[in-house]
């Protein structure tokens, strides 16, 4: 039996002929522009993405807050867990306090939320930049809640405590501020 042979493949021009290969992209799908208005080189580049993209633009002034924001979370945990007193004397010009132990557990906490400060500092993932923002904007807006309730209760407004409301505010708009600011999205040009 005799096997037939398959026919002689006849070989194209590719290179020179300009139509054959813009079918072949347009079949292939690179060339023209995708849904974020980027044009493709190839195949690779369209699968994997283009490294441009996920680079994050960050606004002025966002990594000298972030240094600022652990470096004043880290002073107050360090205050809190070793002079409680002057603490909260400094705030409430109250100068008997029941139990050291609130204000150094206080201190923990405040210490545990600046080594996140300090690393997000390191990372460039919007993320992970996005979500520390948004813990320390609800710690200051829990703080100030806090601080004013107690006032209130307590008859007392004291020096201190006014200094760490408007301090509160200030820091809270501000890092409100870097969150909605990191979440915006990049302008086409």
């Amino acid at each position: 039996m005799a096997t037939k042979q398959p026919p002689p493949l006849m070989k194209k021009h590719s290179q020179t002929d300009l139509v054959s290969r813009l079918k072949t992209r347009k079949i292939l799908g690179v060339g023209g522009e995708d849904d974020d208005g980027e044009v493709h080189r190839s195949k690779i580049s369209q699968v994997l993405g283009n490294e441009i993209k996920f680079a994050v633009r960050e606004p002025l002034g966002l990594r000298v807050w972030q240094f600022v924001s652990a470096i004043i979370f880290s002073g107050v945990a360090i205050m809190a867990l070793t002079f409680p007193d002057q603490l909260y004397d400094a705030v409430f010009e109250e100068e008997s306090v029941n139990s050291k132990t609130p204000i150094r557990l206080y201190g923990g906490a405040l210490l545990s939320l600046s080594l996140i400060m300090w690393n997000a500092l390191y990372t460039s993932e919007k993320v992970i930049i996005r979500w520390t923002l948004l813990t320390e904007a609800c710690y200051f807006g829990v703080q100030f809640l806090v601080t004013t309730i107690t006032l209130v209760e307590s008859g007392r407004i004291s020096t201190g405590a006014m200094l760490l409301l408007t301090s509160r505010i200030l820091f809270t708009l501000i890092t409100v501020y870097y969150y909605y600011q990191l979440g915006r999205r990049p302008k086409k040009v």
